[in-house]
């Protein structure tokens, strides 16, 4: 993970415009051929050793940074994600640091952490949730 400043453009995020894109299908025609291929996209970003934004929040007496997790309405925990720091920075009121970190990397973790029900990317916008059925496909491991 890397700490980098908002206004610089990292090349580990360059071509997450592509998964943005079809998110953006995805959310016009919601079909399982769109899902398909949206998932595929993500993996061939995670193929190509691409990155994204991490929300943290601040260490809790033990030393340890903890990914930023949001509750949703009925009352699963999620990580929330960032696929280029406009999308984060839609919702800049919530989020107080971010990191840069390998997509497979984050998935992994989440599909191995019992206390979150997966990934919301992109939680303002071009939003995306990645419970760990659809991150075990993007990993292939399913």
């Amino acid at each position: 993970m890397s700490n980098l400043k908002k206004d610089e453009k990292d090349p580990g995020l360059c071509g997450n415009e592509r998964i943005e894109a079809a998110i953006a299908g995805l959310q016009q025609e919601t079909s399982q051929e769109h899902l398909a291929h949206t998932l595929t996209v993500i993996r061939q970003r995670m193929r190509e050793g691409g990155q994204l934004i991490i929300a943290v929040e601040p260490p809790n007496g033990d030393g340890g940074l903890r990914i930023q997790a949001v509750r949703t309405e009925d009352g699963r925990n999620w990580w929330t994600v960032f696929t280029g720091f406009d999308e984060e920075l839609k919702g800049s009121d919530s989020v107080k640091s971010t990191f840069l970190t390998d997509m497979r990397q984050v998935f992994s973790k989440a599909v191995r952490t019992e206390e979150i029900e997966g990934i919301i990317l992109n939680p303002w916008n071009r939003t995306l949730m990645l419970d760990k059925t659809l991150l075990r496909v993007i990993l292939g491991e399913m």
